[in-house]
Parts: structure tokens; sequence; C-alpha cells
């Protein structure tokens, strides 16, 4: 990681009905469970590889007996009531650190996510305010920036297909210049699922072929 960069990841608890509800609605609580923890494992598998300040924040309680390195990750608690207010708040914080000059968000859902893309959004800061990492759905699986800009957190339709657009024409009209990154997928229902995921899924027993093509 460039040194003054820092890496907000942003989780949920993995409560049984509490995760991918839309997944849930065709496969179950359980396996829904089961696929977020496998999404959370890439993501830590791909986070623990970088090195320099990492903010770990849950979603409902700090969890520091679980699989994310307590002395890897700066664990904190989402505040916030809608997803735009916990976003900027980490973002506050993080900025707010000693020697911390622009940070990058993600969430877990994307398995297509590398080091490449989390390594490039920091470089992409040094020419530009922010960089997005836009999502096929209209959203975006990771947003960057050198300070703390509220209005991109505000007046959003989270979850819809318009968060991507309407950030981009905000970051426009306001003369804030950013960076795309290439686009990937976020997992939020059975119909996201890249062959390599569904594969893997079915190398830890998590789903079979019979569930994946009803």
């Amino acid at each position: 990681m460039p040194q003054q960069s820092a890496l907000i990841i942003f989780i949920k608890n993995p409560v049984l009905g509490k995760v991918k509800t839309r997944i849930a609605q065709d496969l179950g609580d359980e396996k829904a469970l089961k696929i977020y923890e496998m999404l959370t494992e890439i993501t830590r598998s791909i986070t623990d590889q970088l090195t320099g300040k990492k903010v770990l924040f849950y979603s409902d309680f700090i969890d520091y007996n679980d699989a994310w390195d307590n002395t890897l990750y700066d664990k904190q608690l989402q505040i916030g009531n809608d997803l735009g207010e916990r976003m900027l708040n980490a973002f506050i914080y993080t900025l707010g650190k000693d020697n911390i000059k622009k940070a990058s968000i993600i969430g877990s859902d994307c398995p297509d996510l590398s080091l490449w893309h989390l390594t490039k959004s920091f470089y992409a800061l040094d020419t530009h305010e922010v960089v997005i990492g836009p999502a096929n759905d209209g959203g975006y699986y990771l947003l960057g920036m050198r300070k703390p800009y509220p209005t991109i957190f505000q007046n959003k339709t989270w979850s819809s297909v318009s968060v991507l657009r309407d950030t981009c024409d905000e970051l426009l009209a306001s003369k804030i210049s950013y960076y795309l990154l290439p686009y990937l997928t976020d997992t939020d229902t059975i119909h996201d699922f890249s062959p390599a995921f569904e594969q893997l899924l079915i190398q830890k027993g998590i789903l079979t072929k019979n569930e994946l093509n009803q």
C-alpha cells in the first residue's frame, strides 16, 4: 500500500437471517450465511496482503475473536442512520488519523476484487480527488478520496441502479476530479455468481450443481 494511504472495509456481522437476504430468498438463510462468510474470507485474503493502515468497520458489534487479525486491523463500529452517513463517518475517522492523506472504502461483496484494484485506487488519488470502482448493478464496489465530501453521501437511494450515475453527476457538477476503475460485479443475488465463484462454492461444499441450476 502506498504510504499515507488507508483502506476501510465495511462488513456485516455474520448473523443468520441478517446477511445476503436476496440470496436467502432463493437458497435459504443458512446457505446465504455460508455464502456471505465465503465472500468475507475472499475479501480478507486480499486485504491481509496490504501493509499500512486498515480499518475494519462492523455493522452491529466489534468482534475481537473472529478471523480478522486484531494486530492487522483497527476494528471500529459503523455509526450513522443510513449507509451514506456510516461511510462518511468512516472516512472522517480514518482521514483524521495522523499521516493518512487518502483512503478507499470497500465492502465484502465482490469476489473479483484484487490487490491490483486496491493499490490502483491509492495511486489514482495522487492525481484525482476521488476514485470510484463502478459495479455492474449501478452502484460501486470501491470509493476513495483525499478528504471527506459530505454531499457524495447525501440524498442517495442506496442499493439502487442510480447511485453510480448520481455520484458521477454530482462530482462533475462540483468540478471534483475522479477516476474510474474497471467495472466489477457485486454479489447480491444468485444471478451475480461468476463461474469461478460458483465453482468455489461447489468445491467448498456450500452449494451443489443442482442448486445452482434450479
